[in-house]
């Protein structure tokens, strides 16, 4: 297995995912062109937004003949080769962190990765442990280091190739992030970090960009801080973003017409047009870029005594504060990495700059202050 490990930890951010993807297809493709038909390649990725991008591309450059071919969930790519057949000879897993470490609906293996690596010749696997957003993606430090351990070859990340801030400017976001610190946001000309002090001001920002051709791909998020079920209506109604008379509806709820739906198909969700009637969240942000983000940091992010801390009881995200089972047994709350994880994701969408707005009042208060000359 090679290992491809971005962390933000050491001071920048993972490569961004669809060059890896690229490279990969582009490659695949030359050696089918040049006569190797027979080279059984293969992504994977635990995204459906993701998923959804990548069987199209694969169409478009005549590597499927459907959905499914060459791009694949984890699950069914494992539940549909058992151990004793011949591996594939090639996997790449784009946002490995999101793959299963545990058994989950028909996933019926105890970790994912493991399970990958006995069927196929070559793993490669993208990884970036401050990515992980959910207890049954959840990795622990001794599980971490037998993973790199494991591995024919790791290779470690250390260019960020998002954001084109300054360093100064990335070094904030990580101080915010990982030392939970608010310190003074740079003066940068090639990056925007704006803070507001009213979240329909944010959303007329980023509409704002949106409308802008050359900054169309702005888009609203959120941390996971209020309810939102799947596939269910909220009483007849859409789960909603709520802050006094502010009132949005969450990701992927709006009602397309058949024709919308046709053309839409292949799409991201930050890429449907009416996307901008929305909030995002990790589950539809994560792994894409955007060109302002604007991210309403929930309640479940407070800052207390000069220091950022997280709530877990103020989070909507069950799948980030429920307990976990660990190697040894017993059961423990992971919450706090998690939580911390999430903000990390959408604050680091933005390639031309990022909008912020708190909903809690002193973190609100020592970004404004921040931000002012």
């Amino acid at each position: 297995m090679i290992l491809v490990e971005g962390s933000a930890g050491t001071g920048k951010t993972v490569l961004l995912s669809s060059l890896f993807y690229d490279l990969f297809m582009e490659d695949v493709a030359r050696d089918v062109m040049a006569g190797l038909e027979n080279l059984d390649a293969w992504l994977l990725v635990n995204h459906d937004q993701q998923l959804t991008v990548y069987e199209q591309i694969a169409l478009k450059l005549g590597l499927s003949r459907r959905a499914g071919d060459r791009v694949s969930k984890p699950t069914r790519f494992i539940n549909s080769r058992d151990e004793g057949r011949d591996p594939v000879d090639v996997v790449l897993v784009d946002e490995a962190h999101l793959l299963w470490t545990q058994g989950k609906q028909s996933y019926r293996g105890s970790n994912q990765l493991a399970d990958l690596r006995t069927r196929a010749r070559v793993v490669v696997a993208i990884f970036d442990q401050q990515q992980m957003v959910a207890t049954d993606q959840y990795w622990e430090p001794d599980e971490l280091r037998q993973l790199r351990a494991s591995a024919s070859q790791v290779i470690e990340l250390d260019e960020q190739m998002r954001m084109t801030s300054s360093e100064a400017t990335y070094r904030w976001v990580r101080d915010l992030v990982d030392l939970r610190q608010v310190s003074d946001i740079p003066q940068d000309p090639n990056y925007e970090v704006k803070v507001f002090d009213d979240p329909h001001a944010l959303y007329a920002a980023i509409r704002e960009k949106a409308e802008d051709e050359g900054h169309g791909l702005s888009r609203l998020t959120a941390t996971f801080d209020w309810e939102f079920v799947e596939k269910r209506r909220n009483n007849g109604k859409t789960w909603d973003v709520e802050i006094d008379t502010f009132r949005v509806p969450w990701n992927l709820q709006l009602d397309y017409s058949a024709a919308e739906r046709r053309d839409l198909r292949g799409r991201s969700w930050a890429e449907r047009p009416r996307s901008i009637d929305e909030i995002g969240s990790t589950f539809t942000v994560q792994g894409f870029d955007l060109d302002y983000a604007g991210v309403i940091i929930g309640p479940s992010v407070t800052y207390r005594d000069g220091r950022i801390v997280f709530d877990q009881l103020a989070s909507a995200n069950r799948n980030a504060t429920q307990r976990r089972t660990l190697a040894n047994g017993c059961k423990a709350t992971v919450a706090e990495d998690l939580l911390r994880n999430e903000l990390n994701v959408l604050l680091t969408r933005g390639v031309r700059g990022l909008y912020l707005y708190a909903v809690d009042r002193e973190l609100r208060d020592a970004l404004l202050a921040a931000q002012r000359p």
